[in-house]
């Protein structure tokens, strides 16, 4: 005798949720395969530097599996109506200046460990990029970091003051309009169809502009008025994930970043190095984890006062990332990781899922950014390493059950980070992406 199963309540009931969230264009992927290059791509593009041949990058990215990469277009440089097109013609890169020791400022960090030393023109380079994209079967999503770090790396503080001259309210305008010359000079050079996606900024909610809701939305909704065969967004590096209902009306899609800094966090609290202008800086707990070569605060000395507005990250971060020990840095998030361990795995878990949730909610195309920890020493293997790998593999396990559209594979998988070197998993992860069934 067979017995029908028990009705245990619609929540029982599973829906259909590796089905995408929202259709993409029919004429890009059915699946994103990200490599994060952000200004990487012009600010390491000194000789030997991992983007001083585009086309050897994007030869690297393709065989490793990408698809997709995402960039810093630098929109307001480039098209933003700010008197910067003799900068942009020759923009001299600098990367964050000389320290005391004759070392470069940032040499221990991901990002902003730029030697500088080249000078380029930012609008040629950008069509390079989509030619070398095009040979090599990439799509490339645009973004803005402009009002969080893209201008500290130039050698002329001209580029943040125009930009920071620019009036708190009237910042979105700019950016919109800005990113509509942009699009139509790639449409005018044969590039419209490569463009994944545009967002109007990188992390709205940790960058020198006003909360999206506040006027950004409406010029966001403007300019996907004026392109509406193009997915035009913005992205948040830290979404509300209790409460998604609160995001403003206008995105074009779901590009929301997902970290679960947990132990890194704890980490980061002890030693105080998130803050800025902290009265015994560095702390007993940093000091224990420095190299033993480490300068004194006073030693180490300053970026030029002006990089410091030009950026978010925090003179605190610069020394203690700069002078951290790796070694010592990875013991104590290995040895203090247990306790965090199963918060890490659900709150990614659970991020990924309301993402999801919203997106398909708004029949929009989900998208993850840049994932999964948090921002570590640029020699720290943490990330990379059997946990980091863990973490990731579960981010995007879950981002294919519930139909997000493109991801990465961790932030720091890109030319100019050490990660890159691991081909073997970024070529399997990325195959599991990529043959993920589309419903």
């Amino acid at each position: 005798m067979t017995r029908e199963p028990r009705y245990l309540g619609s929540g029982t009931i599973e829906g259909d949720t590796p089905a995408l969230t929202g259709a993409p264009p029919s004429h890009l992927p059915s699946r994103l395969a990200i490599t994060l290059w952000d200004f990487s791509w012009y600010a390491r593009a000194e000789e030997g530097g991992p983007y001083a041949d585009l086309d050897k990058a994007c030869a690297e990215a393709a065989a490793r599996g990408y698809n997709t990469i995402r960039i810093c277009a630098a929109p307001l440089l480039l098209f933003g109506g700010l008197g910067l097109d003799a900068l942009a013609e020759d923009l001299e890169i600098e990367g964050l200046g000389t320290a005391p020791d004759g070392g470069i400022y940032g040499r221990g960090t991901r990002w902003y460990d730029a030697p500088g030393g080249c000078r380029l023109n930012l609008w040629q380079r950008l069509l390079d990029l989509f030619d070398c994209a095009a040979r090599h079967g990439l799509v490339v999503i645009l973004a803005s970091w402009e009002y969080q770090q893209s201008p500290v790396f130039a050698a002329s503080p001209r580029w943040f003051e125009a930009i920071d001259a620019v009036p708190l309210g009237e910042r979105y305008r700019v950016l919109a309009d800005a990113w509509d010359r942009l699009i139509r000079a790639l449409t005018e050079a044969g590039h419209r169809e490569r463009i994944a996606m545009v967002e109007l900024h990188n992390e709205v909610d940790f960058s020198i502009l006003p909360a999206l809701a506040d006027g950004g939305s409406r010029q966001l909704q403007r300019l996907r008025s004026v392109h509406p065969d193009l997915l035009l967004t913005a992205s948040y590096g830290k979404p509300p994930h209790l409460a998604m209902h609160t995001l403003p009306d206008g995105l074009g899609a779901a590009q929301f970043h997902v970290y679960s800094y947990g132990v890194l966090d704890a980490l980061q609290r002890q030693i105080d190095i998130r803050s800025e202008g902290t009265s015994g800086f560095p702390n007993p707990a940093l000091r224990a984890l420095l190299k033993s070569d480490a300068p004194s605060l006073a030693e180490y000395g300053r970026l030029a006062e002006w990089k410091y507005r030009a950026t978010v990250v925090t003179d605190q971060m610069f020394y203690g990332y700069d002078w951290i020990d790796p070694g010592a840095w990875d013991t104590w998030l290995y040895n203090e990781y247990g306790p965090y361990r199963e918060v890490m795995r659900r709150e990614i878990e659970s991020r990924v899922v309301a993402i999801a949730a919203w997106a398909r909610w708004k029949d929009v195309p989900a998208v993850v950014g840049e994932g999964w920890i948090g921002y570590t020493p640029l020699l720290g293997t943490f990330e990379e390493g059997p946990v980091g790998r863990d973490l990731a593999e579960r981010g995007i396990r879950m981002a294919l059950e519930h139909g997000v559209w493109g991801m990465v594979l961790c932030s720091n998988a890109a030319p100019h980070h050490p990660m890159w070197a691991d081909e073997e998993w970024q070529c399997r992860m990325n195959h599991l992406i990529l043959t993920a069934a589309v419903n």
